[in-house]
């Protein structure tokens, strides 16, 4: 399918601005570029509550959609290559998310590459879902009925969580919902090559990513870098996979669910024609991120036992 096109004037948009140069030097200048990105996620939805709390040392937002005691909750991890991007930026997408999903979301406040390498971030998200899991009742929630959510990097972050967890014999996570999730350092796969430049993410922005994720010499082979590499993935939380057509990482995650089906793990995967990277969050921008949601929002309440409710 040609690129969509929404897709299509986003991408021109974006490759007419003058870029900075990938380095340290201009770090503020990337963040600050993916902030009015994501200006096109649109208006925030109202909700019930947003508080800020402290999970043992990680910021947390946790976005409540209804007064209603015992909701199910979403631990939430954002993307951008675990160096860009914040809970501030993905506001709208959060509550989205927990008015689509009826579910209380909690989102970490991560600390970001290269200012804090590998493995900070995965550190944190794992201290925030078991916060989350122990603590839920003190906001409302039902730790019972939990999931894992997060898009680009924070899919990764989702995938390596729910791979822990089971290793870790819980949190218990109803499902993992990995939007268009790195699972691999490797760059070779046709979607690398057919959308390595011009679609909104890039080849060399993902190779500075992995280079600021993993600064110290940590070998970007290990699984909780590049979960598609873990030995074993059987008994891992259930999944909904959702890929985008012009998306350098679309080849990797439809592996992941692959790889995960065969293990026996119970997966949704589904694919965007004529998108690209970034689409999800985009709500004022493409038509089919509210379909996104809405397809994880779905999966969510399926998870839950809410989906009639």
């Amino acid at each position: 399918m040609p690129l969509h096109p929404q897709a299509q004037a986003v991408c021109d948009a974006a490759n007419a601005r003058e870029r900075p140069a990938l380095a340290d030097e201009n770090l503020q200048l990337q963040r600050q570029g993916f902030g009015m990105l994501m200006l096109l996620a649109g208006e925030p939805e109202p909700v019930h509550a947003v508080e800020d709390r402290d999970a043992e040392g990680v910021p947390v937002r946790i976005y409540r959609p209804a007064p209603d005691d015992d909701l199910p909750i979403v631990v939430y991890l954002h993307g951008c290559g675990w160096t860009i991007g914040s809970v501030e930026q993905y506001d709208p997408v959060m509550r989205q998310v927990a008015n689509a999903a009826n579910a209380i979301v909690v989102a970490p406040e991560y600390r970001l590459a290269p200012e804090h390498p590998f493995p900070a971030a995965l550190e944190d998200c794992w201290d925030a879902l078991c916060w989350t899991a122990k603590n839920a009742s003190a906001f409302g929630g039902d730790g019972s009925r939990l999931a894992v959510m997060g898009d680009s990097a924070g899919g990764n972050l989702s995938a390596v969580c729910a791979l822990e967890a089971r290793d870790a014999g819980g949190p218990e996570l109803a499902v993992q919902v990995l939007v268009y999730p790195v699972t691999d350092c490797d760059m070779t796969t046709p979607s690398y090559r057919e959308n390595r430049d011009g679609y909104l993410l890039t080849e060399d922005e993902m190779r500075w990513f992995f280079h600021c994720y993993t600064r110290g010499d940590v070998d970007p082979t290990d699984w909780r870098i590049s979960p598609l590499r873990a030995r074993d993935v059987a008994g891992a939380a259930p999944a909904l996979v959702l890929t985008a057509q012009y998306d350098p990482l679309r080849d990797e995650g439809e592996a992941y669910a692959r790889r995960l089906a065969e293990a026996g793990v119970a997966v949704q995967q589904h694919r965007y024609d004529g998108m690209v990277h970034a689409f999800f969050g985009l709500s004022a921008a493409f038509d089919a991120s509210r379909d996104a949601i809405d397809r994880a929002a779905t999966a969510l309440r399926r998870a839950f036992g809410t989906l009639d409710t």
